[in-house]
């Protein structure tokens, strides 16, 4: 008896629901009913493909949508597994049917569209943009959590200033003042980490219904922001060098567009650095039309190459930028600490909207973390930590010239965890990350980062969680199975972009 049989085959765009979505909805209905229970494994993807007559990838998403909902639980060589389903809440007369609010529906929508990760646990870790718990340093924090208490005792229990410890705060503003930036802890909102500060600063200047242009490719979660504050996203194409300046002047001249989401320093996925005529002629574009910019510097700490350049904030003399900061990706997210840097009543505003989300964030982690940073304890782990990324990108740029055929291209990063990587044409990333998947690889293919979820040649490779043999092990595989793709048989060389 096949597996499915009700497969609808009328064109999606009659029909209205994308096949892979049927094929998901076929399955979490039999699972529902009973005729698929906890431990029970799927068809493999080639093999259900056959049997209903659709492209492997086509069954791929579908098992990755149950996968990113929970309901299924994809192995590495063993296949895909039913993991079951919560129980739903009932009455009398059934289920209840609860309506909910257009920015969840849409949010949970533009979610299911992501790569669930979790089918390629054992899998090589291109995709993971998170530090290496390996050379987390646990004892150094101890210590500096142990001194915090000792000096503080009971006090650090309890809420504490909303705005977040003065003294974590103090030592943001010395950093920043060494950097070229003139501000005080006065300036400084601390939240939860980058992620809470973008939602903070998009609320600061857009309400629901609003737009705000973002740079396309983008960090997915600023997407996911914007889509569950309810603003509609203007994309700007970025190129090598930076978003492109002449889109970004026709964008923010639209009145309807209330500011500028940027990451000009080791950007979210690409990895490339703005220069500084670039970043000058950036705010000028928006001190002409007296459009805000909200600075993204989440990875601000983790230069291995090249020359500093000043911030968009330590250069922003129209009082139109709002900078984002944070501990995750530099110490350990574990600590959710990061800043909202701004001026005047910028700052007061993010004050009250911080205010409002929550009561303020641990005051014990924030008084250990301005230890720690005090005690000269970060300084060293960040020299030890970027010696440690300067390798592997190193590495990661021999072998992608060794591994990759003609036409595939590649950044340079000074800095961060990330290298964009683009595919010859035709190849689709997304189509790609099923093969790499099979082979033990896991990437971060390139439609993950626009507004539309596009068809994408470009993918993110992160040296986070990946040594100096994985890499080479992984990048080796990845181009073989670009070759295949390509229908090309050779290793030549691939290309650096340019920036």
């Amino acid at each position: 008896m096949a597996f499915l049989d009700q497969l609808v085959r009328d064109d999606v765009a009659q029909h209205g629901t994308p096949v892979y979505r049927q094929i998901a909805d076929q399955i979490r209905g039999r699972i529902e009913c009973g005729e698929l229970s906890s431990g029970d494994r799927l068809p493999p993807i080639r093999e259900l493909a056959q049997q209903l007559g659709v492209n492997r990838d086509t069954v791929s998403t579908a098992y990755e949508t149950l996968a990113a909902d929970g309901i299924v639980d994809a192995r590495v060589g063993r296949g895909t597994f039913v993991r079951g389903l919560r129980p739903r809440p009932a009455t009398a007369a059934g289920p209840l049917d609860v309506r909910l609010s257009s920015a969840a529906e849409d949010l949970m929508d533009f979610e299911r569209s992501r790569v669930a990760y979790g089918a390629g646990r054992d899998a090589i870790p291109f995709h993971a943009l998170k530090p290496d718990p390996s050379i987390f340093p646990v004892d150094g924090f101890r210590r500096s959590l142990n001194r915090a208490f000792q000096e503080l005792g009971s006090e650090i229990l309890s809420y504490g200033d909303p705005q977040g410890y003065v003294g974590l705060r103090e030592v943001w503003a010395e950093r920043l003042r060494v950097g070229g930036t003139l501000v005080g802890p006065e300036s400084i909102v601390l939240c939860q980490g980058a992620s809470q500060g973008i939602a903070l600063a998009l609320r600061l200047f857009a309400d629901f219904g609003d737009t705000v242009a973002i740079e396309e490719p983008t960090y997915h979660n600023a997407v996911t922001a914007l889509k569950g504050l309810g603003i509609q996203a203007a994309p700007v194409p970025m190129g090598a060098g930076g978003v492109d300046l002449d889109a970004l002047d026709r964008t923010l001249a639209r009145p309807e567009v209330r500011a500028f989401y940027t990451i000009p320093t080791f950007h979210n996925p690409m990895g490339t650095t703005t220069s500084l005529a670039h970043r000058e002629e950036l705010l000028a574009i928006a001190a002409r039309y007296g459009k805000p910019v909200i600075e993204d510097a989440y990875e601000m700490d983790l230069r291995f190459a090249g020359r500093p350049i000043p911030s968009l904030l330590g250069l922003d003399e129209s009082g139109l930028v709002v900078q984002l900061l944070s501990f995750s990706k530099s110490l350990f997210p574990g600590v959710r600490s990061g800043a909202v840097v701004a001026r005047g009543r910028q700052a007061d505003a993010i004050l009250a909207l911080r205010h409002a989300a929550d009561l303020g964030g641990a005051l014990p982690l924030q008084a250990a973390l301005a230890d720690f940073v005090r005690s000269g304890a970060y300084d060293r782990h960040l020299a030890s930590l970027c010696r440690r990324l300067k390798s592997r990108r190193d590495v990661l740029l021999e072998a992608l010239a060794e591994e990759m055929p003609d036409g595939t291209e590649w950044t340079t990063p000074e800095g961060g965890y990330q290298v964009w990587v683009e595919m010859p044409e035709p190849i689709d990333t997304r189509a790609l990350f099923a093969d790499a998947l099979g082979a033990g690889v896991l990437v971060a293919p390139g439609f993950q980062f626009y507004t539309d979820a596009r068809t994408s040649r470009g993918m993110r490779l992160s040296i986070a969680m990946t040594d100096e043999d994985a890499i080479r092990l992984g990048v080796e595989r990845l181009g073989a199975l670009v070759r295949e793709r390509a229908g090309r048989t050779d290793v030549s060389r691939g290309n650096p972009i340019h920036v």
